[in-house]
């Protein structure tokens, strides 16, 4: 609108309107050469540490303080020594608008790395996605959606995932059953739907992101197989970094965050293993799973590599 009214103002004198724009453009290169001098507001509540989560949505939070992102927030906040606090909002659409972005909170325990609507942390762990079935049905020793049994089988998808892309590039959307993922889960949970379908024989197999087949498989019933995609070769990239997030421009409590996460990362990684998290190395040329906590690095360093496996499959084992 401003912009709309200087234009109006000046159109009938073109002369001073160039002139105007020269002195705008200086200042403008002024400013930009000296930006970095300017100091940020640090918006950061420094006497608690307040966590934007979402309400009802095991494994990662709930507002009991259930899921391993509320225990990783403890982690975070007995390092700085200050109380938890949260704003609840469903992390579905709007979720970072109405938390994040407008002051109500400082920190998103867990968020995708490259997600520019935050500025990410140094990732707290790496995951993929799982296979799902039910043991005894024919796919025992299942570890790719290559495998040919899979073929003409009920396969259940969550919308718009990664998982869904290899179903896809693996030829087996002929018999694919749809379920949504960006819901409120105080009112809907897919993953369980999709995990309770498998029960019953509606659905022969499914694919979830990892922490959350994981979880739902060993809650509500016969607990199902659960296969870290580890050899998966078409259908794109399926493990993923998850950091914590901050608001663009809190740069100086970012690094405080890498900080902690250096030196608590084996408490982290106990979390996260205790909830049945499968957890990958911190590398993307490998598949290796880690098995043990990582041991806290020295001074300056990244952390210690943990005992690691290859093997695929492993037994759904009840979380906290």
């Amino acid at each position: 609108m401003r912009k709309q009214a200087i234009a109006n103002t000046l159109s009938p004198v073109p002369v001073l309107a160039f002139a105007l724009a020269g002195v705008i453009s200086a200042l403008a290169f002024t400013n930009s050469a000296h930006a970095a001098d300017v100091p940020r507001a640090d918006l950061v509540n420094r006497k608690e540490l307040r966590v934007c989560a979402d309400p009802s949505d095991l494994p990662f939070s709930n507002q009991k303080g259930e899921g391993f992102e509320n225990k990783i927030a403890d982690i975070i906040a007995d390092e700085l020594k200050i109380p938890v606090a949260y704003t609840w909002y469903p992390k579905s659409l709007g979720f970072i608008r109405m938390t994040l972005a407008a002051k109500r909170c400082d920190l998103v325990i867990g968020w995708g790395q490259g997600d520019d609507i935050v500025l990410n942390t140094n990732a707290i762990y790496r995951s993929t996605s799982v296979l799902l079935y039910k043991k005894g049905t024919g796919l025992d020793g299942l570890e790719t959606f290559a495998d040919p049994r899979l073929k003409g089988k009920r396969i259940g998808v969550e919308q718009g995932t990664p998982g869904g892309n290899v179903v896809a590039a693996n030829g087996l959307m002929s018999n694919v059953r749809g379920y949504r993922m960006n819901v409120d889960r105080r009112y809907f949970n897919p993953a369980e739907e999709m995990i309770n379908d498998i029960r019953k024989g509606d659905v022969d197999a499914g694919v979830l992101w990892g922490p959350i087949g994981a979880y739902w498989a060993t809650r509500g019933g016969e607990p199902l197989v659960v296969v870290p995609l580890l050899k998966e070769k078409v259908g794109g990239k399926i493990s993923f970094r998850i950091t914590m997030g901050v608001r663009n421009g809190d740069d100086a409590w970012k690094r405080q965050l890498n900080e902690i996460i250096r030196k608590r990362q084996g408490d982290i990684d106990k979390v996260l293993l205790d909830y049945g998290v499968p957890l990958l190395v911190d590398d993307d040329t490998s598949m290796e799973m880690v098995t043990k906590p990582r041991t806290t690095a020295a001074a300056g360093g990244s952390a210690a590599p943990a005992a690691t496996a290859a093997t695929p499959e492993q037994p759904a084992a009840a979380a906290p």
